[in-house]
């Protein structure tokens, strides 16, 4: 995600240049079909155009109030995940005792390892998310140019090998069990439950602790049904694809309409005509572009929702709090534009 003040304007242009470049182009031969070959039927009443840009105008701002609402819930959910990670990891370390032992107690040594082991665990459950949300669905943009987006914008998800990654905090057998699943997240949360349910039949936790921390779990796993929600139902088709059409149309007509309003100031005003139609084109344009851009939060592009720095955020919270002083390197949200 981006996360300097305001992006740079030259910056922006270069990454609409398709949303002025075009309509630029076609100002030009309208200019010079009018002005050239004296073809001035070409000349279009502005007033039918101007109900066209409303329309298109009203339909623009529910389409990105739309992709908005998107963008902020995914960031909402993990915002939750945040709250819920870092309850699991204290209370995990509190609440993991020999309280309620029965039979021998568990040494203190093995009090230790049982609680790094939910915490890393819950490390591998972030990481294993992350890598779900980040698959490319056939929805969202795909090809070179936009791999090499997500390079840039830090999205390690795409050159990273998950059961490398798993291994960092799980032990083998479980790293292969897991990803043998369909949905690999939610199988370590599963593993949780199990280990939870372990625990209390020992009895190093008490019924209680044990409601507590498993009520942590529904709440990490409703939220990641919802990131599921929002990554594998895409935002309409009908709605982008005829916006995008809607828009379209609008800006073939622009420089059209604005022929007979320049040609009227004078001689030689008529090649204003291609500034100002360049200009409203890609405004619209522009603004169809920002809602395309929006609507996918989790696929790692420029405006998404950070998940790889969070998720990195948050391992360094947890382990903290098991005193451990080897923690990874923070990732940061991409600050930078590059196109």
């Amino acid at each position: 995600m981006y996360t300097g003040r305001r992006f740079p304007l030259p910056q922006t242009v270069a990454w609409s240049q398709r949303e002025w470049i075009l309509p630029a182009m076609l100002a030009f031969v309208a200019v010079g079909l009018y002005e050239g070959a004296g073809m001035h039927f070409l000349a279009l009443p502005w007033l039918p155009i101007s109900a066209i840009a409303v329309a298109v105008a009203f339909y623009l701002g529910f389409k990105n109030n739309a992709s908005y609402d998107r963008l902020w819930e995914a960031r909402k959910i993990y915002g939750a995940i945040v709250n819920a990670s870092r309850s699991w990891a204290f209370t995990s370390r509190d609440f993991v005792s020999n309280l309620h032992a029965e039979g021998e107690p568990a040494t203190a040594e093995e009090l230790s390892q049982l609680r790094a082991q939910l915490v890393h665990r819950h490390v591998a459950w972030m990481d294993a998310l992350r890598h779900q949300l980040r698959k490319v669905k056939p929805w969202e943009h795909q090809g070179d140019e936009f791999d090499q987006i997500r390079r840039a914008t830090g999205v390690a998800e795409v050159h990273e090998d998950l059961r490398e990654v798993l291994l960092k905090n799980l032990d083998e057998h479980e790293v292969t069990e897991v990803l043998a699943q369909i949905n690999p997240a939610a199988r370590l949360l599963a593993n949780q439950s199990r280990q939870l349910a372990e625990l209390r039949q020992r009895g190093l936790l008490d019924c209680f602790r044990h409601m507590e921390l498993q009520q942590l779990l529904i709440e990490l796993m409703t939220q990641q049904g919802r990131a599921e929600r929002i990554k594998n139902f895409p935002f309409p088709r009908q709605y982008a694809t005829v916006n995008f059409f809607f828009a379209g149309m609008f800006t073939l007509l622009v420089p059209f309409g604005m022929l007979h309003e320049f040609a009227a100031l004078g001689e030689g005003t008529i090649w204003l005509t291609v500034p100002f139609s360049t200009m409203v084109s890609w405004v619209y344009l522009t603004t169809d572009r920002i809602g395309d851009w929006s609507e996918n939060p989790f696929e790692g592009l420029v405006n998404d929702v950070p998940i790889t720095s969070m998720t990195r955020g948050i391992e360094r919270d947890v382990l903290q709090m098991l005193d451990e002083t080897d923690l990874p390197e923070p990732r940061p949200a991409w600050n930078e534009m590059q196109f």
